[in-house]
């Protein structure tokens, strides 16, 4: 089957197959208990879309919306790095609870760990709450529970516009591993606006309170973590500011009373969803998501994931969609960013070459994408890559459309990255490297799979 270049035409609609096992609960008091919002194949219209690329376009699109806030901001993110356009950021939040928004900020404890002091102390003057998901602690990571990481980036205005992608909140210049970037970091997020707002709102107050609680009981205040826990039950300020703002799902935008514009978007009245990762409710989720499309795809899989370790149910799938005659293609971190990121991968790629899969890494700069495109049609923007820790430990969140104009633009720039600044892995070259390489991969995956089997999984 050919694939399909930039300009050919792409098949009016996708069909995804559904199964009877993925329709959860649904239902307004099933998010409440932190059951799915809705069933997980279910797509809803509506929706405003525009893809960001790299953190410079994220956090100008951030503040903009954060300046123009009038209730709550709800931030989630893994790193947040106190310099170069993130402080914009951070000044943007400052701001917001100055003039009486309810900012609330939550950072992993591994990403970012505890705030600079400066900044503890302006937040603390401002009135921005801030929380560390899972702190490490005395024993650190000796401690399997606190490898499940708060690895999502979601952000939520005034229950309204939302933000959801790979892009940490640090300088597109400056790789944590890496160090100075000569170009900005490869990385997509998306904004929103939309039905599935309401789920980011939804999924980011309950783990609030639930963290809320947790604290309280620490302190042994039994009865706080008690009203705590209820609190976190229902949808809360989210819910009532969204009550005073008027939906209309044909023009595709909310009328509130804010005089501020949001940047134009992409896409109007685009199909989609948000899927989630947890270690409750949603264990397989965006794992399933992936299979479902890649099952489905007729023509071309594109696939561009920072750290590439799918387990044995993706790679089935995407051997078996080039058996089918669909052109499958992967973009790759080209960069040595640590011993088991780079070593671990490297039987996996041997694997899909010689299934037929166009595996390329990506040298210009650092890439983070986590994102896919199948058939011009299907696209994923989110923060879960395609390796265990994502799969099955970290809180992930993605944003699903079947918006072909959406999928269209991501997939342009995807072929742009694949064709100029992405070299083609060679099979052969991959097992005649050293023996002595080819060993420091087998013992990376070993001890990869090691690790899982710590945690009670399987890859």
């Amino acid at each position: 089957m050919p694939l399909p270049s930039d300009s050919s035409p792409i098949p009016e609609r996708l069909t995804v197959p559904a199964r009877s096992d993925e329709v959860g609960l649904g239902g307004r008091r099933a998010v409440r208990w932190g059951w799915a919002a809705r069933p997980a194949t279910e797509m809803l219209p509506g929706h405003r879309l525009g893809l960001l690329t790299g953190g410079h376009d994220l956090c100008a699109a951030l503040v903009q919306a954060m300046d123009a806030a009038r209730s709550v901001i709800h931030l989630e993110t893994y790193i947040f790095e106190f310099e170069g356009a993130p402080l914009t950021v951070a000044h943007a939040l400052e701001r917001a609870a100055r003039r009486g928004v309810t900012v609330r900020l939550v950072v992993d404890g591994i990403g970012t760990g505890e705030l600079p002091v400066e900044w503890r102390h302006r937040f603390a003057q401002a009135g921005v709450i801030w929380r560390v998901y899972v702190p490490l602690g005395r024993f650190g990571l000796l401690i399997p529970s606190r490898w499940r990481r708060l690895h999502r980036k979601l952000c939520v205005v005034d229950g309204v516009l939302g933000f959801c992608g790979g892009i940490n909140l640090l300088d597109d210049h400056l790789d944590p591993n890496l160090g100075p970037l000569q170009f900005p970091r490869f990385d997509f997020a998306v904004r929103c606006a939309g039905p599935l707002v309401q789920d980011m709102a939804d999924t980011m107050l309950q783990l609030w309170w639930r963290m809320q609680a947790v604290r309280k009981v620490r302190q042994r205040e039994f009865a706080a973590a008690w009203q705590a826990l209820k609190a976190g039950q229902a949808v809360g300020d989210f819910a009532q500011w969204w009550q005073t703002a008027r939906w209309s799902a044909s023009a595709g935008h909310v009328h509130t009373q804010s005089t501020h514009q949001a940047p134009p978007p992409l896409v109007d009245n685009a199909q989609a969803r948000l899927v989630l990762r947890d270690n409750i409710w949603h264990r397989a989720d965006i794992e399933r998501a992936y299979l479902q499309a890649i099952a489905a795809a007729q023509h071309e899989v594109l696939l561009a994931n920072a750290y590439f370790v799918p387990g044995k149910r993706i790679l089935r799938a995407l051997e078996q969609a080039v058996k089918r005659g669909v052109t499958v293609r992967v973009l790759l971190q080209g960069q040595y960013e640590g011993f088991m990121q780079y070593h671990a991968a490297r039987p996996v790629y041997a694997r899909l070459i010689q299934a037929g899969v166009d595996v390329r890494a990506y040298t210009p700069s650092a890439l983070h994408a986590k994102v896919a495109v199948v058939d011009g049609q299907w696209a994923t923007v989110g923060s879960s890559n395609l390796d265990p820790l994502s799969l099955l430990l970290a809180r992930e969140a993605n944003v699903v459309t079947t918006d072909v104009r959406f999928a269209q633009d991501l997939r342009q720039r995807l072929h742009q990255a694949l064709e100029h600044g992405a070299s083609a892995l060679d099979g052969a070259s991959l097992f005649q490297r050293p023996l002595s390489q080819r060993l420091l991969d087998r013992v990376a995956f070993g001890l990869m799979r090691a690790v899982l089997f710590l945690t009670g999984h399987r890859y």
